[in-house]
């Protein structure tokens, strides 16, 4: 169970983390986008968006700060057009514009007071750059009383997207009524912090504000009516430029896959979402913590990679479905614990079993390393070499060295010395049988016995052995280069190969085994080596290595050579004689 326990904490704090957040949004955003792409759902209670875009700028001579006029005959065309409610995304002055305009603030303040006769109307409100809330010229203020103004802002995410709504964005979470959150008090619906449903709805197209005025100063009622009756009303700004919000899908009709619109639309998608299906609620945090649990308890089946993998896009999948189906019914349920419990629920025990066999199989290469070849601890750490006593008749190439008159060399010196030289010779050949993937299997005081094709399997056993020879013959010779200078006597060796079938295995008792190769291939690889000094060769091998070679025109043939024990063998010399 403590795989269980590790698990389902690792997922709580992954949730909560900043990268469990981005995580989270993505998915949510993804899921919006699916559903409102291909499951569209329309709403009854639409919003209506009346933008100021650049038509609307070059219409009128003033520029905006002193549209004052035109506002207040955009809010008596909204009441005229007997919207349900009207909300102007704007910032409206701290102070008056009488001395730039004469009778500008008038001509506002008629026009709330006109509309606010028939419908509810809220202004917005900003913050100064302190954070302070930004104060309303006072006379707009009193004209559109307390439940007439409202903050015009939204809580942004980590990544600056806008994807809730929620007043509790005042000083220490204090709450702070908004200019959405006005409106839909003022149509019947107490709003209350959730996530904005954008899947919900067509995408917006305004209607210009030029085209609003028009009608109205042309007395054309009808069409405002046609316009606006029975729906809440939004004036904001459309320019490109301006009051860009980040939305997690494209809600603007005009704009071909813009993430980044104007703010008004945020302000209309919420109120769409609150007076329509209403927001999206978080679930009780106890459900969330029970799916997490639940997928880690994937840690206690025995399953094999192929199992967990399927499994966990199973869950993946299924996570996502059910997520998407728990949004269209009104509730948010964040993925991220869940996929990071089900990966390492399913994925932990196969870690954990890979890291425990990873240690062992370091353990026993450490401890082993310098006593067999790499390729056959290759063999060992994979499994594939038996540890029993026997063996399996394969064709190999087997190889025998010795130091010529290394007794008569070792009489005269201390035990240590050649010791120290025995070493130095064998770092040098040895490497040269590993490089050509052999395995030595012995060492005989200073006779080295190595097998190439087994365990490794070979394309041409022959041609690697031979390789091997050569290399360890020039090996010798640079030894030999540093031996005299240092005033030691050089040495020389020899080196036969034969070829052919031979039983490879662990030989030896049950305590104590090598792995070795027996067989007639073994004798007649060791006689041979005992002929280089005879027919004056550094390496001699039999015909059947010399027809098992690519290129052999380096070797001369010797002719018979009579073994001891065997019957006389065609042998082949390469080296100077």
């Amino acid at each position: 169970m403590a795989g269980v326990a590790a698990s389902a904490f690792f997922a709580l704090l992954v949730q909560v983390s900043a990268v469990g957040m981005r995580i989270d949004s993505a998915l949510l955003d993804m899921t919006t986008g699916v559903l409102r792409k291909h499951f569209p759902v329309p709403v009854s209670n639409e919003v209506v968006v009346v933008g100021i875009d650049e038509t609307s700028l070059a219409t009128y001579p003033e520029p905006l700060t002193l549209w004052h006029r035109h506002l207040g005959d955009f809010l008596r065309a909204a009441a005229t057009g007997k919207a349900a409610a009207v909300g102007l995304d704007l910032v409206l002055p701290d102070h008056s514009y009488n001395a730039v305009l004469p009778g500008s603030d008038e001509a506002l303040m008629m026009g709330i007071l006109a509309a606010k006769k028939e419908i509810p109307v809220v202004l917005a409100r900003t913050v100064e750059a302190s954070g302070k809330q930004r104060a309303l010229f006072r006379k707009f203020q009193l004209v559109a009383g307390e439940e007439g103004t409202g903050l015009a802002l939204f809580p942004r995410d980590a990544d600056h997207v806008v994807r809730r709504f929620d007043e509790r964005i005042g000083e220490n979470g204090s709450l702070v009524p908004t200019l959405a959150g006005q409106l839909s008090r003022a149509l019947g619906k107490d709003p209350k912090p959730g996530i904005i449903d954008y899947s919900r709805g067509a995408s917006f197209n305004y209607v210009p504000l030029h085209t609003v005025l028009a009608l109205f100063q042309a007395g054309n009622d009808a069409g405002l009516q046609q316009l606006f009756e029975g729906r809440p009303v939004l004036l904001g700004s459309v320019l490109p430029s301006s009051d860009a919000v980040l939305q997690p899908v494209n809600i603007a009709a005009w704009e071909d896959n813009a993430n980044l619109a104007p703010g008004v639309l945020i302000h209309a998608q919420a109120l769409r979402s609150i007076l329509n299906h209403g927001l999206i609620n978080d679930l009780p945090a106890w459900l969330p913590g029970a799916a997490i649990l639940a997928a880690s308890l994937f840690w206690l089946a025995a399953l094999t990679p192929l199992m967990a993998g399927g499994i966990l896009a199973a869950v993946a999948g299924g996570a996502l479905a059910g997520s998407a189906w728990l949004l269209r019914e009104g509730w948010y349920l964040p993925l991220s614990g869940i996929y990071a419990a089900a990966c390492v629920g399913l994925l932990g025990p196969l870690a954990c079993d890979a890291w425990h066999k990873l240690k062992e199989r370091l353990i026993l290469k450490r401890s082993f390393s310098g006593s067999v070849s790499p390729v056959v601890m290759d063999e060992i750490l994979s499994g594939q070499l038996s540890p029993g006593l026997g063996g399996e008749r394969k064709y190999v190439c087997v190889l025998f060295a010795d130091i010529r008159g290394f007794t008569t060399l070792s009489e005269s010196l201390q035990p240590e010395t050649v010791i120290t030289l025995l070493n130095r010779y064998f770092d040098r050949v040895v490497d040269q049988i590993h490089h050509q993937d052999g395995a030595v299997v012995c060492f005989m005081g200073d006779g080295i016995m190595a097998i190439f094709g087994a365990p490794k399997r070979l394309p041409n056993p022959c041609e690697a052995a031979l390789a091997a020879a050569k290399g360890m013959q020039s090996e010798v010779v640079k030894l030999n280069e540093i031996l005299v200078r240092e005033g030691a006597a050089a040495i020389q060796i020899g080196v036969g190969l034969h070829a052919g079938d031979a039983v490879i295995g662990q030989v030896g008792s049950s305590g104590r085994h090598d792995y070795t190769a027996i067989g007639d291939v073994t004798n007649v690889a060791s006689r041979l080596e005992g002929l280089t000094k005879d027919v004056g060769f550094q390496i001699v091998c039999s015909k059947d290595v010399f027809e098992a070679l690519e290129s052999n025109g380096d070797l001369t043939s010797v002719g018979p050579q009579a073994i001891k024990g065997h019957t006389p063998v065609h042998a082949y010399g390469w080296g100077p004689r």
